[in-house]
């Protein structure tokens, strides 16, 4: 028997019903990953699984006693609450049994409660409340006010993890979370025996994650068994044959229209079976709900700068005793996409506001290039205006937009971004998450800039909107600073990456960040080789040999001094190849038209650098003798 089953449900906010006859059937053990479009109902269908509304009209059933648990996308907590506190109101029938059982009220019926007691296992729940703590890395004494959103993040899934659900909800797990956080989640759901239903368009971690994939669609669930990129697979070849069947059915009403609209003598032979389809064809064309539009992004790259965007030298970076940045060397050019890695509160944004100039460093030096014009993506969404309209946020005091070469009217460029004309005059607070994300983008992108300063851009959108700003940030000729937790769009946008390399567990020390070619995974396997390298022990030192006699050093062979002649130029032959595979590896459409070769020219490089280096060590021994 299926642990929960849903059938025939339906939920409207307005005209367009989020809900149009949606069934689900959740099996034990399955992890489910809920997908679909910004506005959708993803998180209104989750509130309605968890039991916290009420569709209206459909049936929800339930298998006997199963017990759910749902975890916002920002939980909540009571004031000035400890963290142990908090987790421990998972237990809270447990706890609330055992209060009973040990005050022996003469009107409990103490068998009655002692019998549920040990069914919640409510004598051991402050050891639970401690093993999750400790799992989870949080201090029992804190207080949940002053933790971050990653932390709070944690605290909400301990107190779901020791209520010992038989299915757990989780809505957007990931979006306040670093990437050590977001793998550390991961590893944990994988090893979590109950069933698990999560709203999320990490693609990432919905790959490693999620045995089932169910989309949202036009208020319908489809089902998708497998990964990610079978889903896409599937997805497309039905959205094909969708349009191919409207197609069709256009096609017949168009002609079935003609026919109708005849003359007196077609009007005379008109059967009345044919007139009565046509009737039914018009019903079902205007009940019919069309896929909905793709966002229309298009970006203004703006004036061309110099060549050298940034130049950073030795630069340091210190707030009274914590040093944020250490010895940092870069330079940035001109259509680099860099990405920054590091765990929350590890200094990124400070980083960023070095690079462009808006903080001086403590030491070291920074040289920014000429005619930047820079754009921010915030994310927090300070800049946004609550009370203001949609269109008075993309351009206040005008109801035009020049995009480059183009002038567009505002409602055509809200449209662009999914936003219909009756929406363009409501407020920005009547916006959910991901679309005041879109609205973001759409200001950004109105704005001509030649660099692009993107933080964290993907919380909230959709997948097929990621996968469209992906394309625009692959294609677009100005530079681009990413931070972002979102694994696989760093690695189909970012050329390189800046990452925080401070743990002492990977043998880095205060402040230490790094450049690196390439994307995340790139990085992830560098990363590794330091552990590798951190954990390995010391050499032993070698015994220093008795003291020899000086000999007389032995004259080259013909053979050696052959060799000896002919290093220079093979040297100088090795550093060209170098030069010209670094360079490669540096170019944006690399990674884009030809990312087959990357593992290849990374190979060469490496091996290149090994054949350098004996080179040099050959010629400077044969040269000393």
């Amino acid at each position: 028997m299926a642990l929960l089953t849903l059938a025939d449900a339906r939920l409207a906010f307005g005209h367009v019903p989020l809900l149009d006859g949606a069934a689900l059937a959740l099996e034990t053990g399955e992890r489910v990953a809920l997908i679909g479009r910004n506005g959708a109902g993803k998180s209104s269908l989750l509130k309605i699984l968890a039991g916290l509304e009420k569709p209206d009209d459909g049936i929800l059933q339930l298998q006997t006693g199963l017990r759910r648990v749902y975890v916002a996308q920002e939980p909540l907590f009571d004031s000035g609450s400890t963290v142990f506190d908090a987790v421990s109101e998972g237990v809270a029938e447990a706890k609330l049994l055992r209060e009973r059982f040990e005050r022996h009220d003469p009107a409990d019926d103490m068998d009655a409660v002692q019998t549920r007691l040990e069914a919640v296992d409510g004598w051991t729940w402050e050891s639970r409340v401690d093993q999750a703590l400790q799992r989870l890395n949080l201090d029992p004494a804190a207080r949940v006010e002053d933790l971050s959103g990653g932390t709070k993040k944690r605290v909400a899934l301990a107190r779901a993890l020791v209520a010992a659900p038989d299915l757990l909800l989780l809505d957007e797990p990931t979006n306040p979370l670093d990437i050590d956080a977001i793998e550390w989640l991961q590893d944990l759901l994988l090893q979590w025996r109950g069933a698990l239903v999560f709203v999320s368009h990490d693609r990432a971690f919905i790959d490693a994650v999620a045995t089932r994939i169910v989309e949202l669609d036009r208020g319908l669930l489809r089902s998708y068994p497998g990964s990610f990129k079978t889903y896409e697979n599937t997805k497309a070849r039905e959205l094909e044959d969708e349009a191919l069947a409207n197609a069709r059915a256009e096609k017949l009403l168009a002609q079935e229209e003609v026919w109708v609209r005849k003359g007196v003598e077609a009007r005379r032979t008109r059967s009345v079976g044919r007139v009565q389809r046509l009737v039914k064809l018009r019903e079902q064309r205007a009940a019919r709900r069309d896929t909905l539009g793709q966002v229309r992004l298009e970006l203004d790259a703006g004036l061309p700068p110099g060549k050298i965007v940034a130049e950073l030298k030795n630069v340091g970076m210190h707030f009274g005793e914590k040093e944020l940045i250490s010895g940092f060397t870069a330079t940035i050019l001109r259509g680099d996409k860099v990405g920054l890695i590091g765990p929350n509160g590890t200094g990124k944004t400070t980083l960023l506001k070095l690079i462009l100039g808006e903080l001086q460093p403590t030491s070291g030096s920074v040289r920014q290039g000429t005619r930047l014009q820079v754009a921010y993506f915030d994310q927090m969404r300070a800049g946004l205006d609550l009370d203001a309209t949609l269109a008075d946020t993309i351009s206040p005091g005008s109801e035009w937009i020049e995009v480059g070469t183009s002038r567009k009217h505002v409602m055509s460029y809200l449209n662009d971004f999914l936003f219909s004309p009756e929406r363009a005059h409501s407020p920005v607070r009547t916006l959910s998450g991901g679309e005041r994300n879109r609205v973001l983008l759409a200001r950004l992108f109105a704005l001509p800039a030649n660099v692009l300063v993107l933080d964290e851009p993907t919380n909230d959108l959709d997948i097929d909107t990621l996968e469209l700003l992906e394309e625009l940030l692959q294609s677009y000729a100005g530079t681009v600073f990413l931070v972002s937790h979102d694994r696989r769009f760093l690695d189909n946008v970012v050329t390189s990456t800046i990452a925080w390399e401070g743990d002492p567990a990977f043998g880095g020390r205060p402040g230490l960040w790094r450049e690196y070619e390439g994307g995340y995974e790139d990085w992830k396997v560098q990363r590794a080789r330091g552990k590798v390298a951190a954990a390995a022990p010391a050499p032993a030192p070698l015994a220093k040999p008795a003291a020899k006699p000086a000999a007389a050093k032995p004259k080259l062979s013909y053979k050696e001094q052959r060799e000896l002649d002919g290093l220079p130029a093979r040297i100088e032959a090795l550093e060209a190849e170098q030069k010209t595979l670094h360079e490669q590896l540096a170019s944006p459409t690399l990674y884009v038209e030809e990312a087959s070769r990357v593992g290849e020219l990374h190979a060469r490089a490496e091996a290149i650098e090994a054949e350098l280096m004996a080179a040099l060590e050959r010629w400077e021994l044969l040269g000393s003798r």
